[in-house]
């Protein structure tokens, strides 16, 4: 089954930056807007960037300025950069391709 694969979480202290990569084997990487979303305990999933085929980019304002999400067509890979991390940054992140297409999600944890 063609899924999208997280990875690059982990636990990171206020203020650090850390990495995801979302690799998209199988998946018609060219003609897919790519997006990573999130969800703290208790909330609902929400979007935190997207970047369609044509490289336009989206962000939820709550990370605008402190994220960059890229896309690499020669790897199938999608990059989500985070920096000056918050504590509410703290939630499982997900990659998504249209077409409904979810990865399992990474955990990212930024203590205070």
């Amino acid at each position: 089954q063609v899924q999208p694969v997280e990875s690059g979480g982990g636990l990171v202290q206020a203020g650090g930056s850390l990495r995801l990569s979302c690799a998209a084997s199988g998946i018609i990487f060219s003609i897919n807007t790519m997006a990573w979303y999130r969800q703290a305990p208790g909330k609902q999933r929400e979007l935190v960037a997207s970047i369609t085929r044509a490289g336009t980019t989206n962000y939820a304002d709550a990370v605008k300025g402190r994220f960059t999400i890229s896309r690499d067509g020669a790897k199938n890979t999608v990059y989500l950069q985070m920096n000056s991390l918050k504590s509410e940054d703290t939630a499982v992140y997900y990659c998504f391709a249209t077409g409904n297409l979810w990865g399992q999600g990474t955990q990212v944890t930024v203590s205070s």
